[in-house]
């Protein structure tokens, strides 16, 4: 081991070692020196040490700073908390809160019970809480309101008649050969899918988001509606409801009319992030899964809406096919015409369905980082009234199905694929093409029919203004449910049911025609050739061929089809 000694000695051992070498007469001169020499390394060594003092205390120092700091920082939060979210000026700048000292007339800010500074709503000039405003969006008070929608100029040619606007009938409308409607096509204008929407945004806290969002748009007919001179459409209703959100919980609640949660999502499934398919017909394509409905929606995430379980309950509604009895004497009752008066305000011209219990709808989501996974399940309580003269019989039956979805962005930004399957008994409700969910059975109940809705498509970004999309769509009914009397048949589908007189015009012989099925292509493109803080300005056109099939009957089973051509002009002030 190497051992060190001190400077002050090496420098002494020195000195002495030149005194002796020099003789006697320099030993008194050469002690001197040492003598000098050890004092100044003393002097030096005293105010290293008081250095290496004056810098542990400033290591104190900061350690305190950096504690004043965590504290100070701390208590920040706790008033941000108790002030509410920070405001800021129409320009974007933040505003200080004012003292407790203000001029009188201004009260405590709303929710901010024990703060110590003052409302500053008064200026006109101030605008409450949130970031900078985007566009289309205003400040009222503590909440964020954002306009939304467009307006749409479309033409609609199909080779069938359906007397239909901007809505297709994918299933009945499409006419058999005994229609002259089969032998027409038809061309329409129409603006009205042009749309409103107004959502408004409050934050009554850091973690807590409430949400409320109305939709709009004119896809509706009054008693005095027409397409003669005024084109006096009505407005209806397509979302209504409120949003109950928790960062800190990832934790949803929603309450009113919204898409069914059902309906594929492009990531979690909060209200307002369906994944819609991107064309033009508001009855978008068969096997799309979807309804509009009012529910009550519960959602709790995990690792931060990474994966979500959801939990519905929404309004129910069901369709019946071929409601005709074998029972003696029986009348089968499943739906009823709506009440419009003595303070009903149900459509009298509609049916509605006499279920007693909601539609329950479970669903899981996973967005791991690379696409977006679903699985879903949906319970419904199909109901009728078997009735005889001086007494009836209740049924309720369980219906429903499940399935899975997924959205997979194939080229990041460029080709995205999604596909859906939805299977199960009763489920006609859920598809744009709107099968029927139920025909009656044997003891005069409800019989689901087994169907499947199922979904694929592509989307391909080709440049920032240009988007091609295509998807293949299809309902079916797998297999008929229905059950024969000597030699008439009863249910759905049954073989005994005549379709003589589909393939001719005006035949007098009768065309029943169950739906089988239903398959249609899709393809389109738009086109958003302005875009800026104008808002967007597109064009798009959508070409889709449909083929509708029926269970084979006396007569036989013939096919029909159509092809349908949209284009559409649309400005969205907002976007």
């Amino acid at each position: 081991m190497t051992r060190r000694f001190p400077k002050s000695a090496l420098m002494a051992a020195t000195a002495l070692c030149g005194a002796v070498s020099a003789g006697p007469a320099m030993a008194d001169t050469t002690s001197a020196q040492i003598s000098a020499i050890e004092k100044q390394i003393h002097a030096l060594e005293g105010q290293l040490n008081h250095m290496k003092r004056d810098l542990s205390a400033r290591n104190e120092e900061v350690a305190a700073a950096r504690r004043e700091a965590s504290v100070a920082a701390r208590q920040a939060r706790e008033a941000q908390e108790r002030m509410g979210p920070v405001r800021y000026d129409t320009s974007g700048r933040p505003i200080p809160p004012m003292p407790l000292s203000a001029p009188p007339g201004y009260a405590a800010y709303a929710g901010s019970s024990g703060s110590p500074y003052m409302n500053v709503a008064g200026y006109p000039s101030y605008v409450p809480s949130g970031p900078k405003l985007k566009q289309g969006q205003f400040q009222l008070g503590g909440v964020r309101v954002t306009l939304g929608g467009f307006l749409e100029a479309a033409g609609i040619y199909r080779s069938r008649n359906e007397a239909a606007d901007i809505s297709s009938s994918f299933n009945t409308g499409i006419p058999y050969p005994q229609s002259p409607n089969y032998h027409q096509g038809e061309f329409r204008g129409t603006a009205r899918q042009s749309r409103i929407s107004l959502l408004a945004e409050g934050n009554p806290n850091s973690v807590t988001t409430l949400t409320g969002y109305y939709e709009t748009d004119f896809n509706s007919a009054g008693v005095s509606s027409n397409s003669g001179e005024s084109n006096s459409y009505t407005l209806r209703e397509r979302q209504l409801f409120a949003q109950y959100y928790r960062s800190d919980l990832d934790f949803y609640l929603l309450g009113g009319q919204a898409w069914s949660l059902l309906t594929m999502s492009k990531a979690g499934m909060a209200g307002r992030s369906e994944d819609l398919p991107s064309v033009i017909d508001a009855q978008y394509v068969p096997g799309f899964v979807w309804t509009r409905n009012v529910g009550l929606r519960i959602v709790k995430g995990f690792d931060h809406d990474k994966y979500d379980i959801g939990l519905s309950v929404e309004s129910p509604e069901s369709s019946y096919s071929q409601t005709a009895t074998s029972l003696a004497g029986a009348t089968i009752n499943t739906t009823n015409a709506g009440l419009n008066g003595n303070g009903s305000t149900l459509n009298n011209t509609a049916n509605y369905s006499t279920e007693y219990a909601p539609d329950v709808i479970a669903k899981f989501t996973a967005d791991p980082g690379w696409g977006h996974y679903e699985v879903f399940g949906v319970a419904r309580f199909l109901h009728d009234r078997v009735e005889y003269p001086g007494a009836g019989t209740n049924h309720t039956v369980v219906a429903g199905g499940g399935g899975v979805g997924f959205t997979l962005p194939i080229v990041p930004k460029r080709l995205e694929l999604r596909a859906s399957v939805l299977a199960g008994e009763g489920i006609g409700r859920y598809g744009s093409a709107q099968l029927a969910d139920a025909t009656i059975a044997r003891d005069g109940s409800p019989k689901p029919l087994p169907e499947v809705l199922a979904l694929a498509g592509l989307t391909f970004h080709a440049t920032k203004k240009l988007d091609f999309y295509s998807y293949i769509g299809t309902e079916q009914i797998t297999h008929a449910e229905d059950y024969r009397v000597g030699k008439t048949g009863y249910g759905y589908g049954s073989p005994l049911y005549s379709n003589a007189g589909c393939e001719t015009e005006l035949s007098t012989l009768s065309c029943t025609a169950n739906t089988k099925g239903i398959v249609q292509f899709t393809g389109g493109t738009w086109w958003k050739f302005l875009k800026g803080d104008y808002g967007t300005m597109q064009t798009g056109l959508q070409y889709s061929y449909t083929k509708r099939s029926i269970f084979p009957g006396v007569g036989g089973n013939p096919s029909t089809d159509e092809n349908i051509l949209m284009f559409s002009f649309r400005y969205y002030p907002f976007q």
